[in-house]
Parts: structure tokens; sequence; C-alpha cells
């Protein structure tokens, strides 16, 4: 394989992440403009996540429950490649599908909202199939020494379309005018801003997918990657993961139904509600602490899932990515929620339309960008104390890459970058006690998280909002700490174990319509107490893995 295929391939990958990244991020904007245009609650909007990182799950769990019932991995036999290619195709139909879904679509109209689910699902299909190839493709495409740089490349990159997206997205929609709430309400209802340019988008969108899997499929020196580990059947995990799954769709699909038409519901059925999701919620998590309890006692029949360590992640990476997405998915109701009609939203300031939340969304987006670029720095070895400088100097280079891409339209005031420059130079100030050490970096990135959404609720104004902003800043390097240390001592379960924690990106389905009920039920800032939840638990996780794994004598 030569050396221009190599970067070929890299650069076509690299592409790959930054539309996961683009299209996840812009999610922000799309929900609350959802809620607008649909005439829906916070939780109907909230499935916009549900519908996009659900997708995630049911696709992992169907290939594992077909490839146990094969007794071959499936994924394994097509090779990464095409599993890349096949999962590049099905995000191109899902988004080729929004343009039927949302055709003649008019303000109101919330049957077309759940066509734009399926569509998204769709999306979200292809994503789950493409991540499952992307990491160890990337390793493939040359020295494997080396394969951390261009994975994390790739993580940087995917970071950059999570900023951008945002702001790209509120383009489209709203157009580069600056519109008081007033009017944008007005056009809105007067289908003056329509889904018509959301078809335009995503046709774009299905398109570039099209050409990053022609671009794979013709590299024909490119190679087709299996791993050498051979299928493992976990008929006890795959039970399990079957009635979580029919309590989800239990619980969800009752709460559908619940929903005829756009009548306000009584006060009894939104208790109805909020019990069953919390329900679902519960079932992930009892699920996952049954497993850790029998498969302790007898480790037959549960494949990877037999290490406490992999059952305890697999719960962190559940509400790891359940509060990156929440946090950043509700904010934009966080901003609008105007109260008693004074003008101003529960943090005391004044409340903002659809067109106007789109920077603080790119805002939360890009601290996930910062803490990922500092992230990078030790993988290219710098010397002791050029490291120091880097860890200052980066995550404020990142910090201005964020506001010259929002400066296409959009502005921050010198106070908003005061208060986000002090909430980075407390980011900083966690990596230097961190030390690289994922279990150190979990425990103080943890315990700021969730101070920070302490502070945001328990305060007001700007040091509310930045508060919340600060959620990204401090889960930006957990995914690569919980990974690791999840699959430490894994051996010949490794792959499995992986397999086990892409599902749960289930949490990114779950959470933030959890949230969103508990908004509708009590106040939009009182239901960031789910976040504070979320950063407890990975606490925990911290500490309680570190004894798991000095038990066992494993290195991490």
């Amino acid at each position: 394989m030569t050396n221009q295929n190599n970067k070929s391939a890299l650069t076509t990958l690299v592409t790959v992440f930054f539309f996961w990244g683009f299209i996840a991020a812009s999610n922000g904007v799309f929900i609350p403009f959802c809620k607008t245009y649909f005439n829906i609650d916070q939780f109907q909007s909230q499935l916009v996540d549900f519908a996009f990182y659900g997708a995630y799950y049911f696709g992992a769990l169907l290939l594992f429950i077909i490839s146990g019932s094969l007794k071959k991995d499936i994924y394994n036999n097509w090779g990464y490649k095409n599993g890349i290619v096949y999962g590049l195709l099905l995000s191109a139909l899902g988004a080729f599908a929004m343009f039927p879904a949302t055709a003649g679509a008019e303000q109101g109209d919330t049957s077309v909202f759940y066509l734009v689910l399926i569509a998204l699902f769709i999306v979200g299909l292809g994503f789950s199939l493409q991540q499952t190839g992307a990491n160890p493709f990337a390793i493939a495409l040359g020295d494997p020494k080396t394969g951390s740089h261009r994975l994390n490349l790739a993580g940087g990159v995917n970071s950059f379309g999570t900023t951008i997206g945002p702001i790209v997205v509120g383009l489209v929609i709203f157009g580069s005018a600056t519109r008081g709430t007033e009017e944008l309400a007005t056009m809105i209802a007067n289908n003056e801003i329509t889904l018509v340019t959301v078809q335009g988008l995503y046709a774009g969108v299905g398109v570039l997918f099209l050409i990053a899997a022609a671009l794979f499929y013709f590299s024909k020196k490119l190679p087709a990657l299996k791993s050498d580990t051979a299928f493992e059947p976990a008929n006890k995990a795959r039970n399990l993961l079957i009635v979580l799954t029919v309590i989800i769709i239990g619980c969800f699909g009752y709460i559908f139904s619940t929903y005829t038409g756009n009548e306000t519901a009584s006060e009894t059925l939104e208790h109805t509600r909020l019990f069953l999701l919390i329900i679902a919620l519960a079932a992930v998590v009892g699920s996952l602490l049954f497993a850790y309890s029998r498969s302790s006692k007898k480790a037959e029949g549960w494949g990877a899932m037999k290490y406490p360590q992999l059952v305890l992640g697999m719960l962190a990476i559940f509400t790891y990515v359940g509060v990156e997405v929440t946090v950043g998915s509700n904010l934009g109701e966080l901003l609008k929620r105007a109260v008693d009609g004074t003008g101003l939203n529960e943090l005391g300031l004044p409340s903002l339309n659809d067109a106007q939340i789109a920077p603080y969304v790119s805002l939360y987006w890009g601290g996930l960008m910062i803490g990922r670029w500092v992230g990078a720095i030790t993988v290219f070895n710098p010397s002791k104390g050029f490291k120091k400088v880097l860890l200052i100097i980066v995550p404020y280079v990142a910090f201005g890459v964020i506001i010259l891409a929002n400066s296409i339209k959009y502005s921050f005031s010198a106070n908003e970058i005061l208060f986000f420059g002090i909430c980075i130079a407390v980011q900083i100030g966690g990596f230097f006690l961190a030390k690289d050490s994922p279990v150190r970096t979990l425990k103080v990135f943890s315990v700021l998280g969730m101070l920070g959404m302490l502070v945001g609720l328990f305060s007001s104004g700007n040091v509310a909002l930045f508060a919340f902003l600060s959620g990204g800043l401090f889960c930006s390097i957990m995914w690569p700490c919980i990974f690791t240390l999840s699959i430490a001592g894994l051996g010949k379960y490794t792959s499995q174990g992986s397999a086990f924690l892409i599902m749960m990106i289930l949490g990114g389905a779950i959470i933030p319509p959890v949230q969103g009920k508990l908004a509708d039920v009590f106040n939009i800032q009182s239901s960031y107490w789910i976040a504070v939840a979320c950063f407890l638990y990975l606490l925990f996780y911290a500490f309680r893995t570190k004894t798991v794994l000095d038990k066992q004598g494993v290195t991490y």
C-alpha cells in the first residue's frame, strides 16, 4: 500500500469523522427549531436524540444477535473497510430520506416530525456501522506505533465538526439576517421559514456520504482489515440485552401512544410519562448491575461481561454520552424559555429565539474540541517544559478558532469571552492535576463537571449560563479514559467488550428525553440535576474501576 494511498484514505476517513460531529452537534440547534416548528413539548423535541443515538444501540445489538446466531462475527466477515462503506451508504439513505419525509411540511404538522425521526434513525444506523470500523481502520493506515496520532487527528477534526455544525445549520435554517424573537416566530408561523432548507442540507450531506463511500470502495489497494480474534458467544449477555430492549421499547412506545395531538396533557398523564421514562432509565442501570452481580458468581455465558471493569464501564459510557448530549441538547430550551412573560429566561438573562442560540450551542460543543486538542498533546512527546506551555496555549488557540468560526454571523461580548476564558483556565488546572492518568483524569473532571452543574443550578445570569456551558470542557477528555479502563485486561474479549461499549452510546438516546420530561413537569433549570447524577456516577466509576483493576493486577 503506497504512502499516497494512505494519505488519500486517511483524508477520506477524517472527513467521515467530521460529519459525525457536524450532524450530532447540529441537533442542538435543530431540536429547539423542531419544538417551535412542530408545536411539540420538550420531551418530544429530545426524541431527535433518541432516534439518532438509539440507532447506535439497536444497530450494534442487531449485529451482535445475528452474529451469535450464526456463530461468527458478521462485521469482521465483511472487513472494516466494507463495513465503513455499508455504513456510509446507509447514512446517505437516511440523509436522502429527509427530503420525502419533510416534503410539503407546514408549521404545526406534528406527524412530519416522526418521519424526520425515522430519517435520523437511519443516519444513526449508518454511523454505528462506520464507528465500529473507523478506529481500527485508522490504525491500519500506517505504522501501528503512530496509530494514536491518526486517531487524535480524526478526533480533533470530529470536534471541529461539532463546533461549526450548529453555526452552519443555524445559517441554513434562519439565514444570515438578524431577526427579533417576535419576527422569527411570525415567520415560522406563516411558513416563511420552512424545512425546505433542511432538505437541501441533508441532500448535500447525502451526496458527500456517497462520495466518501465511493472513495473507500474504489481504493482497491486499501486493506479490508479483519480482526484475528475468534467470535465469542455470550448468550446470557444477549438475553439480558434483549429483555432491556423490550422494556425500553415498551416504555417509549406507550409514551408515544399518549401523544395523539397538540392538546395539553393533564398533570397525571405528564407524571405517568415521566415515571415510564424513569423505568426505562432504571432498566438500563438495573440490567448492568444485574450482569455485574451474576457474572461475578458464574462467568459462563456472559462473554466480555464477566469482567467487572467492562460492565461498570458500560454504565460509565452510558452516563458519559448521556450527560454530554443532554447538557447541550437542552441548552436551547434553557436559553429560550421565558418566565411569566418577563422576557427573561430562568437564568435571568434575556430570552433568546431559535436563531440566537446557535453560538452558545457551538460554544458548548467547542468546549469538547478544546479538551480533545489538549488531550492530543501527549502523543507528540513534547519535552516536559514545552508540554506545560502547550497545556496553557493550545486551549486558548482552540477558543480563538471557535470565536473565528462564529464570526461568520455571530459575535460574543467581552464579558462572555471572559467568562468562558475563566472556565478554560479551570480546565487547564484540571489537566495539570490529572497528570495524564486515566483514573486521575476521570476523578478530576467528574468533580469539575459536577461542580459546574451545581453552580448552574444554584446561581443565575452569566455565572449560571457559563457553568452549564463548562460541561463541554469537562466532558471532553472522558471518553478515551473510560474506554481504556473498561477494556483493560479483557484479552481475547477486547473486541466484544468494545462492541458492548459502543452499544452504550444508548445514553444519548435515553437521558436527554428524561431531562426533557423533567423540564416539562418541573422547570428547565432544575432538570439539570440529572447531569449532576451522571457526573456523580462517573466519579464513583473512577474510584471503583481502579480497585477492580488493581485487584486483577492489570496495568492501565
